[in-house]
């Protein structure tokens, strides 16, 4: 029996770095009666956050999809939720729970307003056009504003934001809200939990506040959906709950509005009303569009409705180990049904997968499920080969869908196991955390032996290592953190590469001409670095042996020749050649195009990148300057200043390679008043001085 569509909810929860994402995603699985109690994150006993870190830290890195039920209206909804983390170096994990939701709930703290992270995290949003409510919680802290806070909303976000509520009373005394759509005051009782409210009289000091907001509502909502003009300029009391809550629907929908509400989770208030107004407002798997992708065979776009009846498709978004099950693959399926026991095809790896069961996940427990249709999220065991990303489907009929694009790291970080127990099982670790998130990479240093692993920022690198350590049990040694550099080319150059060995028998022979310049304007980087132009005629080289001199260069693009950085990208024309009928084989053309890479390269005026992080600085007027001094010694580019909430906000770029420690010494120089944030924002030319540094550092290695 397939469940109707209508009911089921598939969301997100994002927020800031300590708005109480975790704690209001608590409250949900406690009212839904999965949890009995409720966990607590400052006590270390959240249900979502099950990895150790996260209950040590009480912050979330893992995302955790979850299921639960809720009861609107005499309906039962089914709501997949999927908790993200809020700090910046765990952006891909919002970006990937991002790409696979219908709707978001989108928290703000009612005293911090606004934070860069919460920017980072609605542009994510904005280009996967989710649909979202805005809940603004810890009402009961001294500070909380929520009238201000849909302001920055509507400033600093660009959004249309329309208070559905208003608080009764704030800080201490925060006792409820005035529903706007219905008018009337709303008090959450106490005995059970906030579970259910009791009707007050609104407040006679609010009366004017609540009129004037509630025209306010009436009016974004009819100015959406003219059937309900000429109703709000004749009578706007003859407009009923009905019409604003179908009108406000479709505009959320549509991402025109974002209705505000407010309460406080930590206090048990708020939490339902929000869950109410998810069912009502946000889409279903039904109000998507059909989900589009393309036909491996033929390269035409095809799509895929969310239908059980259609051919299956689904997108694996995360891969977890989990304890018990073992490799756990999270799915979001858009068309189709798939039977536990059953074959699906993965058109990345071209090879069919078995999977042998398939749960419903609930936070760190699972539910066996027979099957799981079009419009669910779940997660399936029992798969060899499956990576974040792919497109699982039926192999009659398959698809690919848009698979998700992850940032490059910028920080790497030298490792060695400390006893030689370790050194097996590190490798094994260390492969199943690079499965688990692809900002995570893993290399061994050619020349010194010594194992990198490169993440998005030193937060990232140590939560991995202390990963290591809890979770199997190795214990490494590291070295000091190091910046992921890379090399580019400014300028063109031709050169023609012979290879020629005589040894007994047959010999090798290669000869190649190329021009090695920058990639084009147009050229699309994150599809191939190397821009590989065959300009050969008249089968001087024969066609079975160009590969292997494409596949030369691309080999050689992971050494640069300035100091042993990847290239960023560059383009190789083969222009001519020749070859010899007995001596000439795929080999001899793949070592003459990695030599001519080391022989032309150096005449293409090489330069070396340097990552530049885009950083924001919170910091009370006074230690401005101190602030801003430090970031010039730093090489900071200064890019603007704001205020926010009294204090002064410092944008600014900066190189990777002069951030290490920075959050220690902006603790000292504002006495620990000040915060940052810091995301990577693109590569650019070091200077002379820095590169002369970088290159005799990397020349020296070699030399110890």
């Amino acid at each position: 029996m397939a469940r109707d569509l209508k009911y089921t909810r598939n969301i997100g929860i994002a927020a800031h770095i300590d708005a109480g994402k975790t704690t209001t995603t608590e409250r949900i699985l406690y009212y839904a009666g999965v949890n009995h109690k409720i966990g607590e994150v400052h006590e270390g006993a959240s249900t979502m956050d099950w990895m150790v870190q996260e209950a040590e830290r009480g912050i979330t890195i893992t995302s955790a999809a979850t299921t639960v039920f809720w009861n609107y209206r005499g309906d039962k909804y089914q709501v997949n939720i999927i908790d993200t983390p809020g700090h910046v170096d765990f952006t891909v994990e919002v970006n990937r729970s991002l790409r696979v939701l219908d709707g978001l709930v989108f928290l703000f703290s009612a005293v911090d307003g606004v934070e860069p992270q919460s920017e980072t995290n609605w542009r994510l949003a904005d280009n996967y056009k989710v649909s979202r409510i805005g809940f603004v919680n810890k009402m009961d802290r001294s500070g909380a504003d929520f009238l201000n806070v849909v302001k920055q909303v509507k400033e600093m976000l660009g959004a249309e934001a329309v208070p559905l509520q208003l608080p009764i009373g704030a800080e201490d005394n925060f006792k409820g809200v005035v529903d706007l759509i219905n008018n009337r005051g709303i008090i959450w009782n106490e005995h059970d939990k906030g579970m259910t409210f009791t009707e007050v009289p609104i407040p006679d000091d609010m009366a004017d506040d609540v009129a004037h907001w509630r025209e306010k509502l009436l009016e974004s909502v009819a100015s959406y959906d003219e059937s309900l003009m000429e109703k709000f300029f004749d009578d706007p009391d003859s407009i009923t709950e009905r019409e604003v809550l179908d009108a406000l629907r479709k505009a959320v929908l549509d991402n025109s509005i974002v209705p505000m509400v407010c309460g406080s989770s930590f206090k048990n208030k708020g939490v339902q009303t929000m869950l109410d107004l998810v069912m009502e407002l946000l889409p279903s798997p039904l109000d998507q569009e059909a989900v589009k992708g393309t036909d491996p065979r033929t390269e035409q776009q095809i799509a895929r409705k969310p239908d059980s009846a259609e051919p299956f498709a689904a997108l694996a978004f995360k891969i977890a180990t989990d304890p018990f099950v073992g490799r756990l693959c999270f799915i979001r399926v858009y068309s189709g049904n798939l039977e536990a026991g059953s074959y699906v095809y993965n058109t990345r790896s071209d090879n069919k997968e078995r999977i042998s069961r398939i749960f419903q996940m609930h936070a760190n427990k699972q539910n066996p499920i027979p099957n799981i249709s079009a419009g669910d999220i779940g997660a399936v065991v029992g798969f060899k080969d499956i990576k974040t990303g792919d497109t699982l489907c039926d192999e009659k009929h398959p698809i690919v869908l848009e698979s998700m694009v992850f940032p490059e790291p910028v920080i790497g970080l030298a490792i060695e196991p400390k006893t030689q127990a370790d050194v097996d099982k590190l490798g094994i670790a260390l492969g199943k955390l690079a499965e688990e998130d692809p900002t995570f990479r893993v290399q061994t240093d050619e020349e010194t032996g010594q194992t990198v692993i490169s993440g998005m920022g030193e937060l990232h690198l140590d939560i991995l290592i202390d990963r290591l350590k809890r979770e199997f049990k190795v214990e490494v040694n590291q070295g000091a953190p190091q910046v992921a550099y890379k090399e580019s080319i400014t300028g063109t150059t031709q050169h023609r590469e012979v290879y020629k060995k005589q040894t007994g028998g047959r010999g090798k022979f290669a000869d190649i001409q190329i021009v090695i310049s920058p990639v084009d304007e147009d050229w699309d980087i994150s599809k191939s670095p190397l821009q590989f132009v065959n300009e050969i005629v008249g089968g001087a080289i024969p066609k079975e042996y160009i590969p292997s001199v494409q596949k030369g260069f691309e080999a050689s693009m992971s050494n640069g020749v300035l100091a042993g950085y990847p290239l960023s990208s560059m383009k190789v024309r083969l222009i001519d050649g020749s070859f010899h009928p007995v001596d000439s084989d795929s080999l001899s053309f793949e070592i003459a195009a990695r030599t001519a890479f080391r022989e032309a390269l150096p005449k293409c005026k090489p330069v070396l990148m340097e990552p530049i992080m885009k950083i924001e600085v919170l910091t009370p007027e006074e230690n401005m300057g101190d602030v801003m001094g430090d970031l010039n010694r730093r090489r900071g580019q200064l890019q603007g200043i704001d205020t926010r909430a009294g204090s002064q906000v410092i944008k600014a770029m900066v190189p990777l390679s002069e951030m290490f420690g920075y959050v220690t010494q902006l603790r000292t120089i504002t006495s620990g008043r000040a915060t940052s944030t810091m995301e990577f924002d693109h590569y650019a030319e070091a200077p002379r001085n820095v590169q002369d540094e970088v290159i005799a550092k990397a020349k020296g290695k070699v030399n110890v």
